[in-house]
């Protein structure tokens, strides 16, 4: 019996490895073994693989006395997930002479029922884009991840309910069986997220909306300070319906995050927006473990991340921090392997700056260092952007007719000006906003005038302020600018986004 050669991916973050699956066949006791750094579920699929292929109609490999080897190489690459199941039984059918085969370049990923059902898998944008970049021309996958790998134009998506629909399917030309129908390019909506908490649904705190639009014209971080109960959360909730739609480019990275990440096989078109606890391990916050695997930072990319309860979180989680914040990624280092992972969102953090009864001071950056002895660190708090406080609503406030002002749609065409202002500024750069200019974008693309330069140096000596927080600075300003639809930035611009300053 010939050696029988089929292909497929395993997928990872953002990418992933073409696997070749080879199985040979040879007299003997029986014995079915799968090698090459095969996972507990790869090593399973012998079992799940029989019997799919004894309800397909062929006879179950259990029947006969013959030897099976799996051979799954490169053989130093960690095989995970069932979606091996697929390939490895059309490689055993093969190469026992069960089937034949077309000469199509094509790839192979699912898991299998015991009835030889095609179930989804984790990671089929990522095999598909794989496969593309890899010169195969069609790739098989199970029916609901249809949908999602059809993101990926130039490759031709087959979905398949069965194994013997892939069986039939893959038979040199007979006219005699029904062959697949290739799953046509899926569209990206352009809808806004309709949140549950609007703008026009939180009462008074005028200048905590306000950030608010700035940030999410900018994409700035934002840390809301102010007692418990006075609409923190639902502030940060209104933030996810400013943001504008993601391109396609970045529905396509977002929803390649999630499928590997989670059994989530919709396609992501609106920015994520998680909230992990403050009890939250480290690792699933930043990611980790020997086989490095995302955390919640990657899984909002291009989206928001609200920590209520900053400070609450462990210290070495919230050092963790700086360097996505700072550079769009986070970086994993193991004994195993190191990764990176893309983590470009908004910080959206919340805080009570006192533990216990209030004592009315206004100066609440420094009443949260005193509360929290220094357990959020000066280099985090350098790296936001906007510091909004939240104070106590008036009782008039709150009881007073509702407006009828449609707050939400307003800000959206206000941040929708703004970003295509941005856009036209950065079209020949890799930046897209104006929270991501490094300090030679800002001196290509940013003229002050003498008066702004002055109040610029001003401030900066008077608050103590870093390179960093000067840079910061100049970012949100020219943000207001573009809110404003003003080519240059304005004292008035820079004295608004010195309002929302903090120095320790």
């Amino acid at each position: 019996m010939a050696i029988a050669r089929v292909h497929t991916v395993q997928p990872d973050i953002l990418k992933g490895d073409v696997v070749n699956i080879e199985a040979d066949i040879s007299r003997g006791l029986h014995s079915f073994s799968v090698v090459g750094l095969a996972g507990k579920a790869v090593d399973e699929s012998k079992d799940r693989v029989g019997s799919a292929i004894k309800h397909s109609g062929y006879a179950s490999p259990k029947t006969k006395n013959q030897k099976i080897v799996i051979s799954l190489s490169p053989a130093d690459l960690k095989k995970e997930g069932p979606l091996f199941d697929l390939p490895i039984a059309i490689a055993y059918l093969i190469a026992s002479g069960e089937i034949e085969s077309d000469d199509v370049k094509r790839i192979y990923i699912g898991e299998l029922s015991l009835d030889g059902t095609l179930r989804p898998v984790k990671g089929s944008l990522n095999a598909v884009r794989a496969a593309k970049e890899a010169g195969y021309t069609e790739i098989i996958v199970p029916t609901e991840n249809a949908e999602e790998s059809a993101l990926i134009d130039g490759i031709s998506i087959y979905p398949a309910d069965t194994l013997l629909q892939v069986i039939n399917h893959i038979k040199p030309a007979d006219d005699n069986v029904s062959k697949l129908i290739q799953q046509p390019l899926t569209t990206v909506s352009d809808d806004w997220y309709e949140s549950a908490v609007n703008l026009e649904d939180i009462k008074g705190q005028e200048s905590a909306k306000r950030g608010l639009i700035i940030a999410a014209a900018g994409r700035h971080n934002v840390m809301l300070v102010g007692p418990p109960g006075t609409g923190k959360t639902m502030l940060a909730r209104a933030l996810r319906s400013l943001l504008p739609p993601l391109t396609r480019e970045e529905s396509l990275e977002v929803t390649a995050i999630h499928s590997v990440a989670s059994n989530d096989f919709s396609i992501s078109t609106r920015p994520p927006f998680r909230s992990p606890h403050h009890t939250a391990s480290h690792t699933s916050l930043v990611g980790g473990g020997t086989h490095p695997k995302p955390g919640e930072v990657t899984l909002a990319h291009h989206g928001v991340l609200f920590m209520d309860e900053f400070p609450e979180f462990e210290r070495r989680s919230l050092d963790a921090l700086r360097q996505p914040l700072e550079d769009r990624v986070v970086s994993i280092s193991r004994i195993q392997s190191t990764a990176e992972f893309p983590a470009d969102f908004i910080l959206v953090a919340a805080l009570n700056p006192y533990r216990g009864t209030e004592d009315g001071t206004t100066d609440l950056a420094r009443a949260m260092q005193e509360t929290y002895k220094n357990k959020v660190s000066g280099p985090i708090i350098d790296r936001i952007d906007l510091w909004l406080e939240v104070p106590h609503v008036p009782y008039d406030t709150l009881t007073a007719l509702p407006s009828k002002v449609d707050e939400t749609t307003s800000a959206r065409e206000q941040i929708l000006a703004a970003r295509q202002l941005q856009a036209s500024r950065f079209s020949k750069t890799k930046t897209n906003t104006n929270s991501g200019m490094s300090a030679r974008d800002i001196e290509q693309h940013i003229v002050l005038k003498d008066e702004v330069k002055d109040l610029l140096k001003i401030s900066s000596e008077r608050l103590n302020l870093s390179p960093r927080s000067y840079h910061r600075l100049i970012k949100v300003a020219r943000t207001i600018a573009d809110l404003d639809n003003s080519k240059n930035i304005e004292t008035s611009h820079l004295l608004e986004a010195l309002q929302y300053r903090v120095s320790i």
